[in-house]
């Protein structure tokens, strides 16, 4: 029943801050749908599940990333490094599949043993790791911002993967290798279903648990979050090891995909994650957002991408339309904001 007595909220500006509210809260959902609808009318080839499990396929690796990117971003933080990173740890998974670069560029028959796809999945997400904790470091002990540690990220974990495999690729890994990136479970690609999962996982992590709601507090505000005896430090330093995590497990997938790792890979990668988390809702002020937000965001962007390459739209407009996207979604949080305080 409307509350007649308050005419805030029961009367027209209340209405209209309640459509605001819902906009803002469901506006990436609400998008999605209308691309799709926008496009299946546009381009009968759009729904045809051949092309369907293509976008989910090209979305569960930035989809991945996205999903540890948003935990750093509910902290009020930022990580630009992870295309470069994806690189790196690429390469080191490789490196251990093939057990050495003598036969770098060795395909079918010429495959060596190597080593178990178990280690060097543990290879990959092992730097990923390592490096997201170096980094979680530099922000928590040195109180370099986030920005800044990341954006040095970027450049040195580019040029490790460079001097790591001297520029060139390491390609042509064995069939259990490759499984991760082009097998099926069903008809379903095995990396969407490993996007689905870590998902799930994430969103009971940040959800139901008291790390997800610490993660939540920092982000609101350190300071209280702190005095309340939240462990601030330990909170942000771990959510760059698991946007580190991230990293390695696509890597991983993308070269078991590609059947190559490259030094080259990733390369503005970090642009589609985190217009995947801001687009789903996410503030970059901290404290706001979810994975449910994450995974519309990270779908959104590749229907966005898909529809406009089967309509033959230049790959030079999709960033522009993306970048633009992103802007607007960021200008609608901060209105829908600044009208909720008003």
């Amino acid at each position: 029943m409307m509350d007649k007595s308050n005419p805030v909220r029961g009367g027209p500006r209340g209405r209209n801050l309640a459509a605001i509210d819902f906009a803002a809260r469901h506006s990436a959902p609400i998008f999605l749908i209308a691309l799709v609808i926008v496009f299946a009318v546009l381009e009968p080839r759009f729904l045809h599940p051949l092309n369907i499990l293509n976008v989910m396929r090209q979305v569960s690796i930035s989809g991945l990333i996205a999903i540890g990117m948003t935990f750093v971003i509910l902290t009020a933080g930022i990580d630009l490094s992870v295309g470069s990173l994806v690189a790196l740890a690429g390469l080191v998974g490789a490196y251990v599949a093939k057990g050495g670069l003598d036969d770098r560029f060795a395909v079918g028959a010429g495959v060596g043993a190597g080593n178990p796809v178990i280690l060097a999945f543990l290879a990959a997400v092992a730097v990923g790791m390592a490096c997201g904790a170096l980094q979680g470091w530099a922000v928590t002990r040195l109180r370099v911002p986030p920005f800044v540690v990341t954006l040095g990220g970027l450049t040195a974990f580019r040029g490790a993967a460079l001097l790591f495999s001297g520029g060139g690729p390491i390609s042509g890994f064995s069939a259990d290798y490759n499984w991760w990136g082009q097998g099926r479970i069903g008809s379903i690609p095995v990396p969407v279903i490993v996007f689905f999962v870590a998902a799930v996982l994430a969103h009971v992590v940040l959800r139901h648990t008291r790390y997800g709601l610490h993660v939540y507090a920092v982000g609101g505000n350190a300071r209280s979050a702190e005095a309340n005896g939240v462990p601030v430090r330990l909170v942000t330093w771990s959510v760059y090891v698991i946007v580190g995590f991230m990293c390695g497990l696509a890597s991983f997938l993308l070269s078991a995909r590609l059947s190559s790792a490259e030094a080259v890979a990733g390369l503005g990668l970090e642009l589609d994650v985190i217009a995947a988390v801001v687009i789903g809702g996410t503030s970059l002020f901290g404290g706001v957002g979810s994975i449910f937000g994450t995974v519309v965001g990270a779908l959104l962007i590749g229907v966005l991408r898909n529809g406009l390459v089967l309509m033959n739209v230049s790959s030079f407009i999709q960033q522009i339309l993306i970048g633009l996207i992103l802007v607007a979604a960021v200008a609608f949080d901060q209105y829908a904001a600044a009208r909720r305080r008003a």
